[in-house]
């Protein structure tokens, strides 16, 4: 590894699905192969995903858990590093020792499939990600693919971009506003405002012109969600009937639902919550199977759509780092130590994160 680095690291690490995270600190560093470079983890954000994962309930397609998960597992998909290492092979210019990257939920790509080929690699059915396939931003260095590299500009706040690389999930919600096709003075009732996913969905419905609803839980959420341009805001915990009460304050529907929370009835009755013509954009996945129940003919009569947004492009990516580089969009983070992860988990799972908790990983 060299004089300049150790050769083992802290890391947190899962041995089995559904087991606790220990700290290990002795882990190989990885050395940097042909065509990749050796980063040094700065901070990373938390995700409700990587919490999924660590338990064996993340949803596959088929709405089974993902088998298919690396173990010994080392989660985080939404890291900010600096480059401390080259491999062999890498000669780009804009790949050198010192620049920040991001450590994304993609991390390679096929390059040749349609997918690929048309700038929507993130559904490349070769694809690999730090998620499910190899360790993520949950250790102090790692090993990225240097020709699928998210170089960041000089000028980004690494504590502040680490939930932005929340790349995954900012652009799930970055690329869900866009799917809704809103315009300015639309309703759009957002689920799970307060949330990692929501406040953001909420400052990017705002962005848009669009008219908020956030419908989250609890005082201190309403607080929140209000600070950051919700017009209104409904308290399922209270509310005797959140679809009718959106219907209520829109006279008649919401434009668009956005969903980004990950509890599986925040689905149950979207449908009932949209104009004739809306569209409701799934963008939390939630462990099993979980439904939208909403009769057929209610979606044609009524002319629903409904998408999904899984993560954005490397292109899409850099769109919204510029979003929040311009002040356009401002991520709430909260900073904890690495060591901090199981409390994080906790947090989570009871729903008591307001925006985003990030990790500071690397020592002062």
């Amino acid at each position: 590894m060299g004089s300049s680095l150790p050769s083992v690291q802290t890391v947190a690490l899962v041995r089995k699905l559904g087991g606790p995270v220990e700290f290990v600190e002795d882990y190989p560093i990885p050395e940097p192969k042909r065509n990749e470079v050796l980063a040094e983890i700065l901070y990373t954000g938390v995700c409700q995903s990587d919490l999924h994962t660590k338990q064996g309930t993340a949803a596959g397609p088929d709405g089974q858990p993902i088998t298919r998960i690396k173990l010994p597992h080392v989660g985080g998909h939404e890291g900010i590093g600096r480059i401390v290492r080259l491999g062999p092979g890498v000669g780009d210019q804009d790949v050198a020792i010192g620049r920040y990257v991001g450590i994304r939920f993609s991390s390679r790509i096929c390059r040749r499939c349609e997918w690929c080929l048309a700038g929507t690699e993130q559904y490349c059915p070769r694809a690999t990600n730090h998620l499910h396939h190899e360790d993520g931003s949950f250790q102090q260095f790692i090993a990225l693919d240097a020709d699928y590299l998210t170089v960041l500009p000089d000028d980004i706040d690494p504590k502040v971009m680490g939930p932005v690389l929340s790349f995954v999930r900012l652009m799930n919600i970055k690329q869900a506003v866009k799917n809704t096709g809103l315009k300015p003075g639309d309703w759009v009732a957002v689920v799970g405002a307060g949330g990692g996913l929501g406040h953001f969905a909420v400052q990017y419905a705002k962005a848009h012109g669009a008219r908020v609803i956030a419908i989250d839980k609890g005082a201190e959420k309403e607080e929140y969600v209000k600070s950051l341009g919700a017009e209104k805001f409904i308290d399922f915990g209270v509310s005797k009937g959140v679809a009718s009460d959106v219907c209520t304050i829109t006279s008649g529907g919401a434009q668009a639902v956005v969903i980004t929370a990950g509890n599986p009835n925040a689905f149950v009755d979207a449908a009932d919550m949209l104009k004739t013509g809306g569209i409701i954009s799934c963008v939390g996945i939630p462990p099993g199977k979980t439904y939208i129940e909403a009769p057929v003919s209610q979606i044609v009569i009524k002319g629903l759509r409904i998408t999904g947004n899984l993560v954005g492009s490397l292109k899409e990516c850099l769109e919204a780092v510029d979003m929040v580089r311009s002040g356009a969009v401002k991520p709430h983070v909260r900073i904890l130590p690495f060591k901090d992860l199981p409390k994080v988990y906790e947090e989570l799972e009871n729903f008591e994160v307001a925006g985003r908790v990030v990790l500071q990983i690397a020592r002062e």
